[in-house]
């Protein structure tokens, strides 16, 4: 696990800022485009001013590039404002669709050694007991995700998981962090009782996953860095909240 505590956030911004970027997207700025901000305006109901404010917004945000000449703009949506379409997307697919599963795929891959040393603190070590139900091998395996896994890790964001609140220690405070159930398939193994865990803030780049799981993953799948494995995530609720009586029961 990374270091929970790091100080650099996202930039915040709003449902209209990501209505324009959707509407970018849908004319072809995944790759880029060519884009009047009079047009760009009709499209949101908005005046031509507003839509130029909301670009100005995304590329602060670095949702998006701008290259700006004498009759408009060129504007291509970055990886990040990708990843940004892609968990609402995933919000959808999770209002409209059941059973959502989502599979990344990576390389096994070591890590510096930070996940021994956070997974075992007792702020943390705790929470995982009560709400994942077992107590995590002392460490991480690293996962380095292929490039179109690494578009769709913002769908992450719509499965349902299992949140783990930061705490005060002694002298700083750890930060909150997700874990998101999952099931790791090696060549013709699998390993279910598996959680991929996202600290809300990292030093890490997207395209590396953090895993833990009641053993020693290496041990248990037979893996080795450069090994190809696939990361089922699929929705999950805390181990201490029955699924039972998570759902009210629909009044006769």
């Amino acid at each position: 696990m990374s270091d929970a505590t790091a100080t650099d956030a996202d930039t915040d911004v709003d449902p209209a800022a990501l209505a324009a970027l959707k509407h970018v997207g849908l004319v072809g700025g995944l790759s880029e485009t060519k884009v009047s901000c009079a047009a760009l305006g009709d499209r949101l109901d908005a005046s031509t001013q507003t839509a130029s404010r909301r670009l100005q917004t995304l590329e602060s945000a670095g949702y998006v590039d701008r290259d700006v000449v004498s009759d408009g703009q060129w504007v291509r949506v970055t990886d990040a404002g990708e990843a940004a379409l892609r968990a609402e997307y995933a919000d959808y697919r999770r209002l409209f669709e059941s059973d959502v599963e989502l599979a990344l795929r990576g390389a096994i891959t070591g890590g510096m050694g930070e996940g021994r040393h956070y997974i075992t603190l007792p702020g943390y070590a705790e929470q995982f007991r009560e709400r994942l139900g077992y107590d995590p091998f002392p460490g991480t395996l690293n996962v380095n995700l292929t490039e179109e896994s690494v578009r769709r890790r913002g769908e992450m964001a719509g499965i349902d998981a299992v949140p783990i609140d930061a705490w005060e220690g002694e002298d700083r405070t750890y930060g909150a962090a997700t874990c998101y159930g999952v099931t790791l398939v090696a060549g013709d193994e699998r390993y279910e009782a598996v959680h991929a865990i996202v600290p809300d803030r990292t030093h890490h780049d997207d395209d590396q996953l953090e895993l833990i799981a009641p053993d020693r993953l290496r041990d248990a799948l037979d893996l080795a860095d450069g090994d190809s494995v696939e990361v089922r995530v699929e929705p999950t609720s805390r181990a201490d909240e029955p699924e039972s009586s998570a759902v009210e029961t629909e009044a006769a």
